[in-house]
């Protein structure tokens, strides 16, 4: 399952208690259409980062990256290439250091 789906999923079944009535696209914005609240932030961003490993810094909470479907998943993506290009510096590091 792609990110935007499981996000999708997560908010169905939490937030619209399981009444999918397909007005859930990837533009809509989850605050202006009172899907979630600012507890509901929180309970998505815990979510996020239980689910895809990641880490949301007190900065990142903002519109931009959590105010729809397509937003989070840009998010989320881009977190993880984050995450990994962290994790490839850090190899290259330790190598450059045993040679």
């Amino acid at each position: 399952m792609d990110v935007k789906t499981e996000i999708r999923k997560y908010i169905i079944d939490n937030f619209l208690y399981g009444e999918d009535d397909n007005t859930l696209d990837d533009e809509v914005s989850f605050l202006e259409n009172g899907i979630i609240d600012s507890t509901g932030v929180l309970e998505l961003v815990s979510f996020i980062q239980e689910t895809y490993g990641i880490k949301v810094k007190d900065d990142e909470l903002i519109p931009n990256n959590f105010d729809s479907l397509r937003k989070l998943d840009t998010f989320v993506m881009n977190k993880r290439e984050e995450r990994t290009q962290e994790r490839v510096d850090t190899v290259e590091a330790a190598a450059a250091r045993i040679e």
